[in-house]
């Protein structure tokens, strides 16, 4: 203690302190600084603590049940009680699978195939299948282990024993997209937007407030220009770069990582423009609330971390409790995601894609709209 109190002694003592206390004036004049770089990290703290989790369960399953017996109906029963599956609804084809996988509607699908209770009762193995997106490997984890636990669980409640041939059940779990598991092919396409996402924000949160600090606002504004020109004059040298940038991942990611490339490159970057622009627009509209440079970084911040952890980047979103995955619904991020990995994996068109298409459009219709009539307002 008696050590301490002389380290502050001296600072006290020092040419130092008077910058020390003009900085600490200043803090005292803007609590709203202060009470974000506490506050936030705190908020993150507890939501990410409680959010992320690596385990996946309840997949969203459909099930193709060409059997219609007590013995397949007991099979999809003993499968939503692993809770590895969450039973969604059911199917009559293979094609309504593969529609459905592809749309992200689901992550699984059971196939029992007609002969599924003969088999058994000829003292055969009665086989089955599960297929589930392996985009992302910790899906594919959560299939393999509930199709283990389902084939240890199901002959006692069936009350068969081993056959001849094998053990009584034979589920086997098929992974589409990605059946070696490799996580590169996952994060890489997941990289595009957050790299887009992490450094057009900060960028752009910090456009209307340095303007307005270095005095050069005022000057733009009595320019015989309008304001939506203005903010556009700001936007499209970053949406190039931006272009520039994704492209840049999308090749580094192909050549050197094997990542493919299954559907239409000329689609995605269609696409990728609607999220370039609600990107920009959520920066612009950060910058016109902050009061200053900090600030704006510090809400920048505040949001980037959300949308790497919460919109399933790293982690799956169906083992985040519903209040994360709420919030994950409020970010663009998590749209553009479900595009990139989908067109790139998948090779998904605009059939199963136009649902996250409307919800990034309207993401980039109001950011740039607040942000205009924001502007509108800070100029006046």
């Amino acid at each position: 203690m008696n050590a301490l109190m002389r380290f502050f002694s001296a600072i006290r003592t020092s040419l130092l302190w008077p910058m020390v206390r003009k900085e600490f004036i200043q803090l005292r004049r803007d609590p709203g600084t202060l009470g974000m770089i506490l506050g936030i990290p705190a908020m993150q703290l507890l939501l990410f603590g409680f959010a992320v989790r690596t385990e996946v369960r309840h997949l969203a399953t459909v099930v193709l049940d060409e059997s219609r017996t007590p013995e397949s109906r007991l099979l999809i029963e003993t499968i939503v009680q692993t809770q590895n599956f969450d039973l969604v609804g059911h199917v009559t084809d293979r094609a309504a699978i593969e529609h459905a996988i592809n749309g992200g509607e689901v992550r699984a699908a059971l196939i029992i195939p007609p002969d599924f209770s003969r088999q058994l009762k000829r003292g055969e193995p009665g086989s089955a299948q599960i297929i589930v997106d392996a985009a992302n490997p910790l899906a594919s984890s959560a299939a393999i282990s509930g199709a283990a636990l389902v084939a240890t669980i199901l002959p006692s409640r069936l009350g068969v024993g081993p056959s001849a041939t094998g053990p009584p059940l034979d589920l086997r779990v098929r992974p589409w997209y990605n059946p070696s598991g490799e996580s590169t092919t996952f994060v890489i396409p997941g990289l595009v937007a957050v790299m887009l996402m992490m450094t057009f924000v900060v960028i752009m949160a910090g456009a209307i407030v340095r303007e307005r600090e270095v005095g050069t606002l005022e000057q733009l504004v009595v320019t015989p220009i309008s304001k939506w020109a203005l903010l556009l004059g700001k936007v499209v040298p970053f949406v190039i770069i931006a272009y520039l940038q994704m492209t840049n991942v999308l090749l580094l990611g192909w050549l050197v990582f094997g990542v493919p490339v299954r559907g239409s490159i000329l689609l995605l970057y269609a696409l990728a423009g609607v999220f370039i622009l609600a990107v920009l627009g959520i920066g612009l509209m950060i910058s016109t609330f902050a009061k200053s440079q900090a600030a704006a970084q510090q809400l920048a911040i505040g949001l980037i971390m959300p949308s790497i952890l919460l919109s399933g980047f790293l982690f799956p979103r169906e083992a985040m409790p519903a209040v994360a995955q709420w919030i994950g619904n409020l970010l663009p991020i998590t749209y553009f995601l479900e595009i990139v990995r989908g067109i790139l994996l998948k090779g998904t068109g605009m059939n199963e894609l136009w649902r996250p298409t409307l919800l990034l459009l309207a993401f980039a219709v109001v950011t740039l709209a607040i942000a205009v009539r924001r502007f509108a307002k800070t100029v006046e």
